[in-house]
């Protein structure tokens, strides 16, 4: 691979709605670059950035993928991320990546849930941020049309720099406002004679536009009404590089029309990494901006790692500073450990080829890595610093694993640690209670996923169940019991007789034992196993089979015997006294309760309300956030694993929650009945 100046680089992701041809648009952008020699069709499963055979089925991105084009002796890298919201991880991990992102709008699709969560999870993230308004040939495409509603559901201000010439089957160019010049047939040519007004008013609001983004450049437009061209020029370049300008572009990715103008800007507009030399990183558990030079101390951030049984492991790498070289020793202070940088790739899709090292400013890809996996920072050894770690969504959708049969169970761990690394926002846990392994993630395709690459990359076998609850078990009231442990089978028997109060504690407080035994009628030696056979019971529980919590044992009385009694002996006679007094002292079962803060349109506040008192949960409060309300309630775990799809249901898809434990609750009589009932049959 060729190494390029900074200033002669740009790094793009490209966000947006499933379905608004982002692939497709990359697709005929490496075609009129001539990095490819053929145009793909996403429906023909034969595209560059779409390889992996689900996304091939599905006829949809599912991971982000990595290319590159040399456009005008520019180097523009690509990253492409899927629209659909469970891969929510793999969009927000390409962020990091890069200093711009182009968001791609349906010109005949409106406003679009897949458009406002791309912007949604931009949210304040300091990244240059333009529009790319695409499929304007199709039927009842509409440029403004697409434009008015964003603004009017997101409140943001746009630059149009491209304007289309026709619509639909009429599109053919579009014309740059800051030149004033329009792109016919892939040709730089006069504005048609019959635009010259429409031109005129947009040429206006973009210099209103640009003038607000500069004191100097306002104050010029309040003197003579207007900008010269350079400008103009210069206030678009420094008002997209600040971030106070989101450019709009126009184009047709099918018919291939407006996609030369669209480079052209690319190059234009955007911001190379020159011209934002500094990146942030922490030291000394601080943030601390530094200057980014090919010459400098490496720091390179990888932000997506995969393996696959035919490619192997692939790691994507930006380098924001120095130069990696292959055979290099690096450090990895996420896991406080070494490695060492093996082959050094050019990626296009799942295409690579060699590259003898990655300057300041490039994207590849690494493999045969030991030690550092996907969100690892690689820093040259003298450093000490690593990238901040990325803030990423809460679960909202939950799904039990398990080996589908006994052969599979050694090899599941191995393969799923595998898949997890490739996103991030799938977590992974073994619930110890419920004795089961815990997948939860962004939706039920993202975690559907996982079990199909088990078997498609691992041939393992999995199940997916509806994760049991943690339910509790405490007590409302209290009991005094006693009881003795008395066997006799010939030789030495057992005997231990204890006597317990037992009584609730304050919630959260847990398990409480006390010792009030006087004058040695039970040995101080056997004490312990007497609390011990007490936590033993609690743990395994009394009656549901869950863990007891907040419960309060007072050994006050009891009797031995000077042969028979053993410490096991009073560990059954506590255990045994536990489980008689517990039922004796109101048993309840608790269950965990989440907070909820749920971001829906205004339109939608009464379903949404209605649907959550069906779930048992309690409205906390609600706040006016534009044309958004947020609600934050508190919800029942049991009722909160199917909330996601009753949310997007309700809302059209343009409902989201963020979720988190907040504590422990009663359960319902006559849930915990059900619950209790159920314990009983699986135990006979």
């Amino acid at each position: 691979m060729k190494n390029y100046d900074m200033r002669n680089i740009r790094n793009i992701a490209f966000l947006g709605a499933s379905g608004a041809g982002k692939t497709t648009l990359i697709e005929q952008m490496l075609f009129d670059s001539k990095a490819t020699t053929r145009v793909g069709k996403v429906e023909d499963g034969n595209t560059v950035m779409d390889f992996d055979a689900e996304e091939i089925a599905k006829g949809m991105s599912i991971s982000l993928t990595i290319g590159n084009l040399t456009w005008k002796k520019n180097r523009i890298n690509i990253i492409d991320t899927p629209g659909y919201a469970d891969y929510l991880g793999e969009s927000l991990t390409a962020l990091s990546a890069v200093e711009s992102v182009l968001l791609v709008a349906n010109a005949a699709g409106g406003f679009e849930v897949g458009l406002e969560q791309a912007f949604g999870n931009i949210g304040k993230k300091e990244i240059v941020k333009g529009i790319v308004i695409n499929r304007m040939d199709n039927e009842h495409a509409d440029y403004d049309k697409v434009l008015d509603l964003i603004q009017e559901n997101l409140e943001i201000t746009f630059a149009p720099i491209h304007i289309p010439i026709g619509k639909e089957n009429q599109f053919r160019g579009v014309v740059d406002l800051v030149k004033g010049k329009a792109f016919l047939n892939g040709e730089l040519t006069d504005i048609p004679a019959d635009m010259t007004d429409i031109v005129e008013e947009y040429r206006l609001k973009l210099m209103e536009s640009v003038a607000e983004t500069d004191d100097n450049l306002l104050e010029k437009y309040f003197e003579e009404g207007e900008l010269s061209e350079e400008e103009l020029a210069l206030g678009v370049k420094n008002g997209i590089k600040n971030k106070k300008l989101i450019p709009v572009f126009a184009c047709s990715a099918k018919t291939n029309v407006g996609i030369d103008a669209l480079l052209d800007a690319i190059i234009e507009y955007l911001p190379s990494p020159a011209a934002t030399p500094e990146v942030t990183i922490i030291e000394d558990e601080e943030e601390k901006k530094v200057v980014t030079s090919p010459d400098n101390d490496l720091i390179a951030y990888i932000f997506k790692s995969y393996s696959d049984p035919n490619l192997g492991d692939m790691a994507y790498v930006r380098v924001f500073s120095g130069t990696l070289k292959s055979g290099m020793e690096v450090r990895v202070p996420e896991k406080n450990g070494k490695d060492k940088i093996g082959g050094i790739y050019d990626i296009q899709g799942k295409n690579r080829s060699d590259s003898s090292e990655l300057k300041a400013g490039e994207i590849g890809g690494l493999v045969k890595l030991k030690t550092a996996r996907g969100l690892n920072s690689i820093i040259a050894p003298n450093l000490d610093c690593k990238f901040p770690t990325p803030i990423l969504p809460s679960p909202v959708f939950w799904k039990s694993i398990k080996a589908a049969n006994q052969s599979d169970e050694d090899k599941i761990g191995t393969a799923l640690s595998k898949l997890l690394e490739e996103d991030p926002t799938i977590n992974s846990t073994f619930d110890q209670e419920t004795a089961q392994m815990v997948l939860s993630g962004q939706g039920e395709q993202q975690i559907g996923l996982i079990k199909k690459r088990l078997k498609s990359r691992f041939k393992v076998e999995a199940d997916l169940y509806d994760p049991k609850i943690p339910y509790r078990e405490t007590i409302n009231g209290k009991s005094d019991v006693s009881y003795k442990h008395k066997k006799q089978s010939g030789g030495r028997g057992q005997f231990g007789n204890v006597s317990i109060r037992i009584s609730a504690q304050p919630r959260g407080e847990g398990f409480k034992f006390i010792n009030s035994i006087v004058g040695g009628v039970i040995p101080s030696k056997f004490i312990p196993a007497v609390e011990k056979g007490c936590r033993e019971t609690l743990a395994k529980g009394i009656i549901a089979g869950y863990r007891v919590v907040d419960v309060c044992c007072d050994l006050y009385f009891g009797s031995y015997h000077d042969v028979d009694s053993s410490e096991l002996a009073f560990k059954i006679a506590a255990s045994q006294a536990l489980k008689i007094g517990f039922n004796q002292a109101k048993p309840i079962l608790l269950e965990p309760i989440h907070e909820i803060e749920i971001i829906i349109p205004n339109e939608y506040m009464g379903d949404v309300m209605g649907d959550l008192s069906t779930r048992r949960g309690k409205i906390m409060g609600m706040e006016q956030k534009g044309k958004k309300q947020i609600l934050k309630a508190q919800l029942p775990l049991s009722e909160l694993y199917g909330y996601f799809t009753s949310l997007k249901s309700l809302t059209q898809g343009r409902g989201r929650f963020i979720q988190d434990f907040s504590h422990f609750e009663k359960v319902p009589d006559d849930i915990a009945l059900k619950v209790i009932e159920a314990f009983k049959s699986d135990d006979e």
